[in-house]
């Protein structure tokens, strides 16, 4: 969700270095990426784990000469972090995450059913009180082109003029945003018995790639991408080639989100009033139910209240085709 602000940024503030800190697995997400954006790696697992690590890691930046801090992300390591580089005179600028407005959104009773600030916002907002204020300068990580089709070659023919390609991303990292598989197969099974359609069915991890795997093997027209670890890079050329991506409230939303396409989203415990709604991705493409403990959760990880998930059981696999073809027939 930091890209398209990230860049925005860089690019109304051409003649400033802006250093990205993050993980190694996300650091492939930067593609296409501004000039005077710089990515550093935190080792969290090596180099930087541990207190002794963020004080290595903080020791490093000071000797980068970086001006200024903007925590992005206010978590309890990077509240660590800024601790250090405060001592060493660093001006540090925090994001408000909106806590209590999201424990009110979620709240069992006396529920507060309203709107909050998306996370865009909310990083424009950090970027602002460090005296950079901008309007947001993104589109797509390819710009209003697409991904080179040569960096998925290997995975699928390229994409021909009457064919329709739809991506599904059926997983979340947690139950309470992961439509039901047996559902979900239903979606599948009819989507991919469609004229000149093709399915991506994303995915990670053995359990996922051996749910995927088994779909691909019953339909037609089916291609799994959980079998190997082909990387960002290589994903997101492909989505930027799909006519719609189908996920959960998860990752995918948001990865097909930096690559402009339009985006079905079926959303269950979690609900898009927290502000985690993917960039650029439409509310009337959004599949969900009308319940009265809806949001239960800010992340999707807390069990149901009533032990049966019917926030995602109450979605038909009719209500999700229906908005898929909303999409599709207009292509």
């Amino acid at each position: 969700m930091t890209v398209p602000q990230v860049y925005s940024v860089c690019r109304a503030y051409p003649e400033t270095t802006f250093v990205m800190l993050t993980q190694k697995v996300a650091s492939s997400l930067f593609v296409n990426a501004p000039s005077n954006l710089q990515l550093y790696v935190a080792d969290i697992y090596n180099r930087h784990k541990g207190i002794l690590g963020i004080w290595r890691l903080a020791s490093e930046l000071k000797a980068m000469g970086i001006d200024a801090v903007i925590d992005l992300h206010d978590v309890m390591r990077t509240h660590f972090l800024r601790f250090l580089l405060r001592l060493s005179g660093k001006p540090i600028y925090i994001i408000d995450k909106g806590r209590i407005g999201k424990k009110l959104l979620t709240s069992r009773h006396n529920k507060h059913l309203v709107q909050l600030k998306t996370s865009s916002e909310r990083y424009a907002e950090v970027f602002a009180q460090a005296g950079l204020s901008y309007k947001p300068q993104f589109r797509s990580l390819y710009g209003n082109e697409r991904g080179d089709y040569a960096t998925f070659a290997y995975l699928t023919p390229a994409k021909q003029p009457d064919e329709t390609w739809i991506g599904i991303a059926p997983f979340a990292k947690h139950e309470g945003k992961i439509y039901p598989m047996e559902l979900m197969e239903k979606v599948v099974e009819q989507l991919s018995g469609e004229e000149n359609t093709h399915i991506f069915l994303f995915g990670a991890g053995e359990r996922e790639a051996g749910i995927l795997g088994a779909w691909r093997d019953k339909y037609s027209n089916v291609i799994s991408l959980a079998d190997r670890r082909n990387g960002f890079p290589v994903e997101l050329a492909l989505i930027s080639h799909l006519d719609v991506m189908l996920s959960m409230d998860s990752a995918n939303m948001h990865l097909a989100a930096l690559t402009h396409i339009p985006v079905v989203s079926v959303w269950g415990a979690t609900h898009r009033y927290a502000g985690f709604l993917g960039y650029g991705v439409s509310p009337q493409l959004i599949v969900e139910t009308s319940l009265s403990c809806r949001p239960c959760s800010v992340f999707g990880n807390k069990p149901c209240y009533r032990g049966d998930y019917a926030c995602l059981r109450n979605i038909t696999p009719e209500m999700i085709i229906a908005r898929i073809h909303q999409v599709i027939d207009k292509v």
